[in-house]
């Protein structure tokens, strides 16, 4: 093998980088005939990520169309798992978020064909953020998956962990008139039904192989459905005793309004409701925690994907290379909620009700309630999410020299456009029991089966006690809430290089200018329901059990897995048709300035980015890579809204629009060197300094406040972004023809770490019509944090048509204040054999991460426990046209199980807040190429 770089290859190569800047042109000639390999199998593609990973100067991963495409896998997240050092969350059964190399999802890069692509959300608690939604894309828009785990100077700042970049097909690439697709049909064998897709791709180009397009489209629908057991948040022994703001078991206790005040105006308050043994227990262990709620949670989504794609490529001349390429993703994620749960840590209803506990290890594992709060809560969502992407580039490659320019704009729209939030309510007898199982028991009747138990909250009369009259006390019904966010960004950039005949064989240098803007605006109403004309029954909405295999998987539940659930459209028609108003009542207009979360809850983050850069790559016998230094300046303008006035709450004609201004320079400096020691084995290193801007929510003016938890959360716009120095070291041994073993090391150190930390704040709260003080979690910049460990990949294939992939990474990465960091789990296990002749290809992947950490949420730590995957394909070719596949996806129905981790309480992992299954899919696909 040759790796000295003629100017007549690096030339070459440069004709075909993806980013207009020559990336391949430090890979050689060996590279430049990789991209016209037609993959025709599991092994042929194996090795051709294999060689474009040998070739490289800085440390690749890659995936090619054969795996993206035939891995089992409905998203390019899932696709690359496989990939060492990679990780999806999975908290909706599907990868969403991906992790590299221990990092948060934020701290990565997801471009498209080099360039950002806007991305949205769909889950109206989630912020807007740098993370790509990978849901969007489907897996036949792909040629390759790189992911590159150390940078660049002409690669794009703002990654940590890495960047992934996904390429789309050339139509010059094709050998011809080219038409492919799949008709595809998704079975979910915990919905018990299935869903069709079809994608087709058109390609051509002319008899001269100077103008070709590619037309691609898809259609997918799937239907998901998630069985769960919630809670909400934690409540300690504390709180039981003294109460929080409505009375407690012992202490602070609640009036009885039903007797009459005594002689001197004082209102009598009723008996504790946890004495003897109970008040022993409970004042013996104020610091215990428990679950403030128990929760039966059944969760339904309809989601559609239509994607088009264009791709134009015209050379005039041989030296000028022109793309065109545009995408259209038209999603919809409509959802509807369905949560009945006991509230035993409702401050006005909960905690006063306490009659027994058992503490374990600090947790409060039992406890028994009398006539304490049940709730039925059903919220309808309306989501889509609509991204629009244009992208032009043009290309003039000389012998000596190339230039190029690339423009382009992307831009999304998603978020909740409607809400329609209805809650009912109930008191009952009940304990729950978390010892070793997740359990909920009534004593009496189960209110779970009764839909007539359950009713709007209608308030209380006023003077006239009737609710003819308009001194009415309403209740709280529900509400209407509209949460609508944009994300675009425009660029420009221009790149140049001169080749030269010496070990530094190329010099290349460019700008760029990205124009991003990310949005959120919120809005809504409250229903001010009166008693005898907005207190409805769950009975009146068409009632009906949940499927007989509601909480299938789950074991020691209780009354929890029996249930009954309403026709979530029939609410929403009955709450926006404003049946549920008394006679003095109109129907109210949502607004972003009807309650202070919402005005909150509307930002604007505008920033600006300008970077240049200048790299040189050199090859000197053995030793290869390139050096450089990017610059890059940040811009930033966070604006909200602030209340003008000292009044809560405050008017809706007293709020103005709040800036707050960033700006800063970093310069960063990279050197990537590959040694190729021999025909077996290359030795590589890598030095770079790096930043990660924080994420849009976190850099915005946002709020939300839990007005009976007293709890919330918001940002911070005066955040400055992660600064990181990463090294890198790997030895890869080729030792045959399709085979490595190789083992990379990796650390990070890194500055300015945000992490969430929780602080007691005053806000007004709408519940209780007063201020009130809540525990909000904010980011903060809050030091420094490393990231280092390991990571092994083994991959070969035999002569017998068997092979293998496997690879593991340990990855450990805190704080130096000794908080985990978001995302990282500490070992990671990928296993996935493989067979394949002429007409079978069979494959098997199974992966497991270890338990990571997520986020902060109503004051606590949350942990995901460890997760396992199990997937399978199996491909059966019928004519060379035409093949047969059949996927499993989620096999084992794994356990997704997030739970509150509290510092010094032994049996944190028995605090659940969220235990969910999604079930099985299998996918069976007929695949065609003409």
């Amino acid at each position: 093998m040759r790796y000295r770089k003629s100017v007549l290859s690096a030339a070459i190569v440069t004709c075909l980088s993806f980013s207009a800047h020559a990336q391949e042109a430090a890979q050689g000639a060996q590279a430049t005939d990789l991209d016209t390999i037609v993959v025709t199998g599991i092994r042929a593609s194996l090795r051709q990520a294999l060689d474009t990973k040998r070739d490289a100067d800085a440390i690749v991963d890659v995936v090619t169309a054969e795996d993206v495409g035939k891995f089992p896998a409905t998203n390019v997240a899932e696709a690359i798992t496989i990939i060492p050092g990679v990780t999806i969350d999975k908290a909706f059964g599907q990868g969403e978020k991906v992790s590299i190399l221990g990092t948060d999802p934020a701290l990565n890069r997801t471009v498209l064909n080099g360039q950002t692509v806007a991305s949205a959300d769909w889950f109206i608690t989630d912020q807007p953020g740098r993370t790509f939604n990978y849901s969007l894309l489907a897996p036949q828009l792909v040629s390759k998956v790189e992911v590159y785990k150390s940078p660049e100077a002409w690669l794009d700042e703002g990654s940590i962990g890495g960047t992934v970049n996904i390429s789309t097909r050339k139509p010059l690439d094709l050998e011809g008139t080219t038409i492919s697709g799949a008709v595809s049909y998704l079975y979910n064998d915990r919905i018990k039904s299935g869903d069709p897709s079809i994608s087709a791709l058109l390609g051509w180009k002319n008899q001269a192989s100077n103008f070709g397009l590619i037309v691609s489209a898809q259609r997918s629908e799937e239907n998901i459905r998630r069985d769960g057991i919630e809670s909400y948040g934690t409540v300690t022994g504390k709180d039981y005793i003294d109460g929080a703001g409505g009375g407690g078991s012992i202490n602070n206790l609640p009036i009885d309004w039903s007797l009459p005040a005594d002689d001197e105006g004082n209102w009598q308050t009723k008996p504790a409701s946890c004495q003897g043994g109970c008040a022993d227990t409970l004042l013996a262990n104020p610091d215990a925690v428990g679950p403030n709620s128990v929760s039966a949670h059944y969760f339904e989504q309809e989601r559609k994907r239509d994607t088009l794609s264009l791709s134009l490529q015209f050379k005039p001349h041989d030296k000028l290379d022109i793309e065109f390429n545009a995408l259209d993703v038209k999603a919809g994620y409509d959802n509807i909620s369905h949560s009945m749960f006991a509230f035993n840590g409702n401050a006005y209803n909960g905690l006063m009700k306490m009659t027994d506990l058992t503490v374990d290890g600090g947790v409060i594992t039992k406890a028994d309630f009398q006539n304490a709060l049940v709730v039925y809560d059903l919220i309808n969502r309306q989501a889509t999410v609509d991204t629009d992407s244009y992208d032009l580039k043009a290309k003039w490659n000389d012998e000596r020299w190339f230039a190029s320019v690339h423009a382009g704009t992307s831009k999304a729209t998603g978020g909740t456009g409607r809400q329609v939030y209805g809650e009912f309510l109930n008191w009952s007898d009940y304990s729950y029991d978390i010892s070793g199982k997740r359990s909920l028991t009534f004593h009496g009747n189960n209110p779970f089966l009764d839909p007539s138990a359950f009713q709007i909250d209608g308030g209380w009369a006023g003077a006239s006690g009737s609710p003819d009259n308009s001194d009415w006390n309403p209740g709280w019904g529900g509400n209407i809430v509209f949460k609508p966010t944009v994300d675009k960004e425009r660029y420009a950039q221009a790149d140049f290089g001169i080749r030269l005949d010496s070990p530094v064989y190329q010099i290349r240098f460019g700008a760029k200018r990205r124009e991003h803007e990310t949005a959120q605006r919120m809005g809504g109403v409250s229903l001010a329901s009166v008693a005898g004309y907005g207190d409805a029954r769950a009975s009146d909405f068409s009632p009906r059990p949940l499927p007989g295999n509601y909480l299938d998987g789950f074991s020691n539940t209780g009354d929890l897995s029996k249930r009954f659930t309403i026709d979530g459209w029939q609410l929403a028609d009955y709450i926006l048709g404003g049946n549920w108003l008394a006679p003095w009542q109109t129907m109210p207009e949502p607004s972003t300035f009807n309650d202070p979360s919402f005005a909150a809850n509307t930002w604007t983050i505008k920033e600006d980015v300008t970077s240049a850069y200048l790299q040189a790559d050199f090859s000197a016998n053995r030793l290869r890579g390139n050096f450089g230094v990017r610059f890059v300046q940040t811009e930033s303008d966070s604006m909200g809204w602030a209340c003008t006035v000292n009044q809560s709450p405050c008017p809706a004609t007293d709020y103005a629009a709040t800036s707050t201004k960033k700006k800063y320079n970093n310069v960063l400096p990279n050197v990537n060197a590959a040694f190729d020691l021999n025909d077996q084995w290359v030795l590589r290193g890598s030095a770079a300094k790096v930043i990660s801007r924080p994420n849009y929510g976190d850099m915005s003016s946002y709020l939300w406040l839990g007005d009976q938890t007293l709890t919330g959360g918001g940002g911070n716009p005066d955040l400055d972004p992660y600064e990181s120095t990463n090294y890198d070291f790997s030895a890869e041994w080729y030792f045959s023809r399709n085979s490595i073993l190789a083992a990379t090391m990796f650390y990070k150190k890194v500055d300015n770490y945000i992490l969430v930390t929780t602080r007691e704040e005053t806000h007004y709260n709408q519940n209780q019509s007063k201020d009130t003080v809540f525990n909000v979690s904010r980011p903060n910049n809050a030091g420094s944090a490393d990231v280092k460990g390991v990571s092994l990949a083994f991959q070969t294939s035999l002569d017998s048509g068997f092979g293998l992939l496997a690879n593991y990474t340990y990855a450990e990465a805190k704080a130096d204040n000794g908080d985990f960091l978001p995302y990282n789990s500490k070992n990671q296990l990928n296993i996935s054999p493989f067979f394949e002749n002429d007409r079978w290809s069979a494959r098997v992947t199974y992966s497991w991460r270890s338990k990571y950490y997520t986020n902060v949420d109503r004051g606590n730590y949350l942990v995901t426990d460890d997760y396992a995957s199990l997937d399978a394909s199996l491909n059966y070719k019928i004519t060379d046209n035409l093949s047969l596949g059949l996927d499993g996806m989620n096999l084992l129905d794994s356990e997704y199980y997030s739970y509150a981790e509290v510092k010094g309480v032994a049996n944190t992992d028995k605090l659940v807040r969220g235990a969910y299954r999604t079930g099985r899919r299998l996918m069976a696909s007929l695949r065609f190429q003409f």
